[in-house]
């Protein structure tokens, strides 16, 4: 760690013009475009992540951050008319957003975007739904707006968090912030901006008052803070957007400002990522938005596909197993940290955890990531076998990847091995509609969620541009 006499002393250039004009560019984007503007495949596209966003809100219910964020709220007195999914209460928009943003993101369950850029840690950047989506269907909810309002206002937000993410320095997140919740802020922002129908001097004092709420630290991975991060990034996009429509001041040049956003959060960005890119192309379409099959870490995902393609290939049975080697490059075990995982919070962060469960139960969803299956000795054992490091290959792949070499040793003196750059569920090897229904009925059955509510919920989503009201489906996800 840098001590103060270490680090350069900087002062801005107050006078540069460098990206003039990007915040104006960014509220035109989002205030011009219309939902006909916006291509078919990207509709569908996040019609998944729209579902598989609700089943992880219903999944975060019953979460032990869901059981607190709920009880919270309790405290607070609240009186509204928005859904805090898979409970009850019905509050303001902001804390809908709040405990939904939350239950999204409370397994690490939830989907990513990927990076174009070849500098970009892992090749990813934010969880985009988990702040997006929560703000846009509260106040959706709210104004008792369509589906294809929904479906424009989140398509928005996330096209504008995504490219935001895409252009900051990647020294943002080296450096210990989580994209998810700093990036996060102008999507909610965005997307209820949009949903108000504010014009663009508001809209841009929405997203400098977003700015100004942008945090969220890394060191919090692995606790029940991490999806603390993607709630506050859902409700304050929703509290500068009603700030800046009741009157609140702000800078109109948030993003490109020498003391703006990008310098302040990552010491500069490039221009080239966010200028002329919005919509052109959706990053839905190009480089694409992954959905996990799995409720842990993204950097485990490659090396879990392949653990479990190699285990049904070979018939790999736990008892076979003498010790297993897991390589990636070296930006990979900085944030796979737990090696002797003792909870289930800390398990979505450790590849012996992932690698040894599915050599045990030959799957890895919602039932196997929990404090019990985390302490039974038969994992622990099995974790003890698996060593996790760096591989020159792996190394040498690039860190725009997640590449993960896996060599299996058996006791009969055997090794199986296998490579995996991405994971199921990635733009290389998608998920179908069909597929994340399924992921998301078991979101709902961790839950104890009514089946006949399930597939009704699959039902609209699927047919999302053509429901008049969104409250028809809000109610569904309403206990």
């Amino acid at each position: 760690m840098a001590t103060v006499s270490d680090i350069e002393a900087f002062t801005p250039d107050i006078t540069s013009s460098y990206g003039e004009g990007l915040t104006k560019e960014v509220t035109t984007f989002i205030l011009e475009t219309s939902y006909e503007a916006i291509p078919e495949e990207v509709i569908d596209l996040s019609k998944k992540s729209i579902l598989d966003g609700l089943g992880l809100a219903l999944s975060g219910s019953v979460a032990e951050s869901g059981r607190i964020s709920k009880n919270y709220l309790k405290t607070l007195g609240l009186n509204g008319e928005t859904t805090v999914i898979g409970t009850e209460l019905r509050v303001p928009e902001r804390f809908a957003a709040f405990a939904n943003g939350i239950g999204v993101h409370a397994d690490d369950y939830d989907d990513t975007q990927l990076a174009v850029q070849k500098d970009r840690v892992y090749g990813l950047l934010t969880h985009p739904t988990a702040p997006c989506l929560p703000a846009a269907l509260a106040v959706a909810e709210k104004q008792d707006r369509s589906g294809k309002d929904l479906a424009l206002a989140y398509n928005l937000g996330l096209e504008v968090e995504t490219k935001i993410a895409e252009a900051i320095s990647p020294r943002h997140y080296q450096h210990g912030f989580h994209a998810t919740a700093t990036c996060g802020v102008f999507a909610s922002a965005s997307a209820v901006s949009r949903l108000y129908g504010l014009n663009s001097d508001i809209t841009a004092r929405a997203l400098a008052i977003a700015a100004s709420q942008a945090a969220g630290l890394r060191e919090n991975f692995g606790t029940m803070t991490k999806p603390f991060h993607a709630g506050r990034a859902a409700e304050a996009g929703v509290i500068a957007a009603d700030l800046a429509k009741a009157g609140w001041t702000a800078t109109d040049k948030i993003l490109e400002s020498p003391r703006g956003f990008f310098q302040a959060h990552g010491g500069g960005y490039t221009l080239e990522a966010l200028q002329g890119k919005l919509g052109d192309p959706w990053t839905f379409m190009d480089p694409g938005v992954s959905i996990k099959p799995h409720p842990s870490g993204s950097l485990t995902h490659p090396g879990m596909t392949k653990m479990l393609e190699l285990i049904l290939k070979y018939n790999i049975q736990p008892d076979e197993v003498e010790t297993v080697d897991v390589g990636t490059n070296h930006n990979m075990p900085n944030a796979l940290i737990h090696h002797r995982p003792s909870d289930e919070l800390q398990a979505k962060f450790s590849m012996e955890f992932c690698m040894a469960i599915l050599l045990l139960e030959r799957r890895g969803a919602l039932p196997e990531f929990t404090d019990e299956a985390t302490n039974r000795p038969d994992v622990k054992n099995m974790i003890s076998r698996i060593n996790f490091g760096v591989h020159p290959e792996a190394e040498a792949a690039g860190y725009d990847k997640m590449t993960t070499i896996i060599d299996i040793h058996l006791k009969d003196g055997r090794t199986i091995s296998g490579r995996a750059d991405f994971g199921k569920g990635s733009p290389a090897n998608p998920m179908s509609y069909d597929e994340v229904a399924e992921k998301f009925r078991g979101c709902a059955e961790f839950a104890s969620w009514n089946k006949a509510r399930t597939e009704k919920i699959v039902g609209l989503v699927r047919e999302l541009e053509n429901l008049e009201s969104i409250r028809t489906l809000t109610t569904l996800l309403a206990s």
